[in-house]
């Protein structure tokens, strides 16, 4: 018989994304809304679906969801590319523009996906460090940028798992300085007080990511998009899979964006909790950063992230665990949830902390 063929490369010790599955009462961990989409939403999905040809092959283009999308960031649709999730669209950026002998820039701690996909299609990865208070440092990404010269360079705005912000002056700077194509992910822009959006142009080797699991309270759709040059969009096309993106999503993209106004509400909501949780946090025994996202970051002065983590799970409340990230010992990051559900946590808190 013969034996099983080696992998093609080397990922050694490699490992993929893992967000823990506890069954708790309270979940707070992976920064999805806490709000289901509107009953409107719904209904207006389920009529469309009764009407729609499963026998056939969904819109390869997806192009009524592209224009919807477009609309809506005042671009145009071939500006606009769509995926299974922002991470997809991350992958495909990397099938475009990675790969062997090419690297891309990231700089710790930030979003763990980005440096995770850049190993999987064997894209070196230069890691910058970011200052001691998780600001951006730009004479290291002179630095970073200058070696390594990378055709991809990663900014997180706001920054994943940190929760600050870029400001323009600092990414309009990384842009300047940028050898290749540009890439912001905004998965948690709605939450901020700018969008790099308003720098996308044709002539501008920037990117801007989005996702749909976080304000528009569908993660269990997987969906996401840029917004770029339409030349950087017509490269995408070409890597990704035939009918990559499926009937069902499409719709449901779509018509979520006719509740625009509602999402906006919940977002101001959830900027209140926000602050609101941070102000909570400052008074207890435990370190946090400033956030422009729809988490928290803290760390415990007094007891090991992981005690604390395990203790909160003990109580039925489970946040991330962010102990082993780069230069994050002993973090823990807490998503808003509902007020109910950041009184459970900050109850069970006071009490581990005691």
């Amino acid at each position: 018989m013969a034996a099983f063929p080696e992998p093609a490369g080397n990922l050694g010790e490699l490992e993929g994304y893992h967000s823990p599955q506890v069954d708790v009462d309270v979940r707070l961990n992976t920064n999805e809304s806490p709000y289901p989409p509107p009953r409107e939403w719904v209904g207006e999905l389920v009529a469309e679906l009764e009407r729609t040809q499963f026998h056939r092959y969904p819109d390869r283009a997806a192009r009524a969801l592209r224009e919807a999308l477009a609309e809506l960031h005042g671009v145009r649709a071939d500006q606009v590319f769509a995926a299974n999730g922002s991470n997809e669209v991350l992958q495909t950026l990397f099938l475009t523009y990675g790969g062997p002998g090419r690297a891309c820039a990231v700089f710790e701690p930030t979003y763990a996906m980005h440096s995770q996909i850049g190993h999987q299609t064997f894209t070196g990865v230069a890691v910058g460090q970011r200052a001691e208070d998780f600001t951006l440092d730009v004479t290291e990404v002179k630095r970073v940028l200058g070696d390594a010269q990378p055709s991809i360079t990663f900014l997180c705005s706001p920054n994943n798992p940190t929760g600050r912000g870029e400001p323009r002056a600092v990414v309009e700077e990384v842009m300047r300085l940028a050898p290749g194509l540009m890439v912001v992910d905004e998965a948690y822009a709605q939450f901020s007080s700018w969008t790099a959006l308003e720098l996308v142009s044709d002539d501008v080797p920037l990117v801007v990511t989005r996702t749909y699991s976080k304000t528009w309270s569908m993660a269990g759709s997987r969906l996401g998009y840029l917004v770029g040059p339409a030349s950087v969009v017509s490269e995408l096309e070409k890597r990704v899979l035939p009918y990559h993106l499926d009937a069902v999503k499409q719709v449901a993209g779509r018509l979520a964006l006719r509740h625009t106004a509602e999402m906006e509400e919940r977002v101001a909501a959830l900027v209140a909790e926000r602050e609101r949780l941070q102000g909570e946090l400052a008074a207890m025994a435990v370190e946090t950063w400033p956030s422009e996202a729809n988490f928290v970051l803290f760390r415990p002065l007094d007891r090991t992230g992981d005690e604390v983590w395990q203790a909160l799970v003990d109580r039925g409340v489970l946040v991330r665990n962010c102990s082993s990230w780069p230069r994050l010992g002993d973090c823990l990051r807490v998503t808003v949830g509902t007020r109910a559900e950041d009184d459970r946590f900050l109850a069970a808190l006071r009490e581990v902390l005691a």
